[in-house]
């Protein structure tokens, strides 16, 4: 497994993390903080993850507000919780990240969904995050 394909792993957790606990994004990246700097063998997943959680952090309602246009029908409040994170990460890397090509970003979004989420989630994530893409400029 590639060190971004970990450091998004580490933001879907970190996300996921502050959806369940109820808790803000920003306290659940300080306890992750916490936790990588006991474990500096994960330092290149930690600094990527970080990057993406601001990141999200910092475009959040423009990520929301795209979720909710292009999902047809579903809610915020009606996804998945893990889905949800999938997909501003997703989003994130799409119009925020030049490094990484659209392809990529949905594919990992994709792979992320099949790992984590139900059996009709990586067709959901693929479709929405496809759409995006399609208008996003080009990476």
């Amino acid at each position: 497994m590639s060190a971004r394909t970990k450091a998004r792993k580490r933001a879907i957790d970190i996300l996921y993390s502050a959806d369940v606990r109820q808790i803000t994004i920003q306290d659940s990246l300080a306890a992750e903080a916490v936790r990588a700097t006991s474990e500096p063998d994960r330092q290149a997943s930690w600094l990527y993850a970080r990057e993406i959680v601001d990141g999200v952090v910092d475009h959040r309602e423009e990520i929301d507000e795209l979720i909710e246009t292009y999902s047809q029908g579903w809610t915020l409040s009606r996804m998945p919780m893990i889905d949800r994170a999938i997909l501003r990460i997703g989003i994130w890397e799409i119009l925020f990240n030049n490094a990484v090509p659209h392809a990529v970003a949905i594919d990992e979004a994709v792979e992320a969904a099949k790992v984590l989420s139900t059996t009709d989630s990586a067709g959901f994530v693929n479709g929405l995050l496809g759409r995006i893409a399609q208008t996003a400029p080009s990476a």
